[in-house]
């Protein structure tokens, strides 16, 4: 968003169904040196099911000798089933057979590692968990069948070994790596979990709102998950002075670590709308980020804010494009991918969510951006975001109490509506905007950010007594 805010729409995510479990063991691996197999592995095969679809989350733990990449094989029980779209492995399918093969960041399995991957898939009549599993040509058979012949074959456990207990209450202790399984955003216990909190105004024009201070009330008052930070490209933001404002972006991703929040990277592209106007400027700036925040677990990126004027073929070619970059340097990070019409899943230019379906980013471990204003996007788009939560994995990165330009009068019935179907989907908002612009989407009132009175409640908005109400309800951060 920016001053002279642009329509946004659309968004979805979301979760359902009974849970089943299918525990197969005996993936055999290979030498480091091959991809051949060798002596024993475990696989836990789990769904989340509804009518017509469902998401299988695949874990595997190498129990004989280190390989350097993986395939693994399947056979569907039903002739309805089909495999949609994947994270973690390259998926192909023909008839009921499936494989799965492993990408570069994660081929490689020592001994006792574990890896996880999944899918979205569809079924008619039947949804029953798959026949044996192979790994590399070898038959899943329980044990280890054959142990390396100079160690001792290891014990297979019941299930990949957990995290231990978060040692901190704060969020980000707590849920440590985030990463996507099925449509949810999910913690370091493969849990799904909703993040909320605030994002920035244009970090060129509203600083002063984000210092230690700010933050504190954020973490502390607020009881804030996150911070988006707004890097506007334009509008006198990044391409006046790069590395000035790359330090500012890694500095407010240290003052949220400190706190406990996760940080939004957001390379908040707006005017003009077609991020590959800004791919070789994306290219370095998230070459640079993501190097220097490759370590830490709270970094998110949002590759373009609110793509407008542009085809999804071609947010997904810049998508396509930016996205190995960071995963050169931050293989595990949750990125987030603009959708069509101001990020609206293509609903404000008379689309919807299909055509991102029918035509995923192929990338793994990301979400797809939807963002909303109360005022302006009401019951059309929250039917597709309803829709679309059951497919696709969202992420709210940013919306407001207001209409689509920033301003106007607050429509918090409409804005309760919003927040309860978020609630209800698990899906993860940021609010616009956590500044004392003079715009009644702001969360404060002017002069508040140079008074430095960010916990007095006569200095908040009516937006931001709303918001802030509503983002201090407790959390619900399962760990077992």
């Amino acid at each position: 968003m920016s001053l002279l805010k642009r329509l946004p729409r659309g968004r979805t995510l979301g979760v359902a169904g009974t849970v089943g479990a299918l525990v197969a063991g005996g993936l055999i691996l290979a030498p480091m040196v091959s991809a051949s197999a060798s002596a024993g592995c475990r696989v836990t095969y789990t769904t989340n099911q509804w009518p017509g679809g469902f998401t299988a989350n695949i874990a595997i733990t190498n129990l004989g000798d280190p390989v350097s990449a993986w395939t693994l094989g399947w056979t569907f029980g039903d002739a309805g089933q089909k495999v949609g779209q994947g994270w973690s492995a390259t998926y192909t399918q023909s008839g009921t057979a499936v494989t799965a093969k492993s990408l570069d960041y994660n081929g490689a399995l020592a001994t006792g590692a574990s890896t996880n991957i999944g899918f979205n898939g569809t079924w008619t009549s039947a949804n029953p968990t798959p026949s044996a599993f192979t790994l590399n040509g070898v038959t899943c058979t329980g044990s280890v069948s054959t142990p390396p012949p100079t160690t001792q074959s290891p014990t297979p456990s019941t299930s990949p070994s957990s995290p231990p207990p978060p040692t901190d209450t704060t969020p980000l202790a707590i849920n440590g790596q985030l990463h996507v399984c099925g449509v949810n955003l999910c913690n370091q216990y493969n849990k799904a979990i909703q993040l909320r909190g605030m994002s920035t105004h244009g970090i060129q024009w509203f600083a002063s709102c984000v210092n230690g201070s700010s933050l504190d009330a954020l973490a502390n008052d607020w009881q804030a998950d996150l911070l988006r930070i707004a890097m506007y490209v334009q509008e006198q933001g990044y391409e006046t002075n790069p590395s000035g404002f790359t330090a500012q972006v890694n500095n407010y991703v240290d003052l949220a670590e400190a706190r406990g929040m996760y940080a939004i990277i957001d390379f908040h592209t707006l005017t003009p709308g077609d991020p590959n106007y800004n791919l070789d400027r994306a290219k370095t700036f998230f070459a640079a980020v993501a190097q220097r925040n490759a370590n830490k677990k709270n970094v998110i990126y949002e590759i373009a804010n609110e793509p407008n004027g542009v085809s999804w073929q071609g947010i997904k070619s810049y998508a396509e494009q930016v996205i190995p970059i960071i995963r050169a340097a931050d293989p595990d990070a949750v990125v987030i991918v603009g959708t069509r019409g101001w990020s609206s899943l293509g609903v404000s230019d008379g689309s919807s969510e299909t055509e991102i379906v029918n035509n995923p980013v192929n990338a793994t471990n990301i979400m797809y951006a939807f963002h909303f204003y109360a005022a302006s996007h009401r019951d059309n788009y929250r039917a597709t975001v309803s829709r679309a939560a059951k497919l696709l994995p969202l992420f709210v990165t940013e919306f407001g109490t207001v209409s689509a330009t920033g301003g106007g009068a607050l429509d918090l019935g409409s804005t309760g509506a919003w927040l309860d179907l978020l609630d209800q989907n698990k899906i993860s908002y940021a609010n616009w905007t956590y500044s004392d612009a003079n715009e009644s989407s702001a969360a404060f009132r002017p002069g508040t950010c140079a008074a430095g009175s960010y916990t007095n409640p006569s200095s908040l908005s009516e937006s931001g007594t709303y918001v802030r109400s509503r983002i201090r309800t407790a959390d619900n951060f399962p760990t077992g």
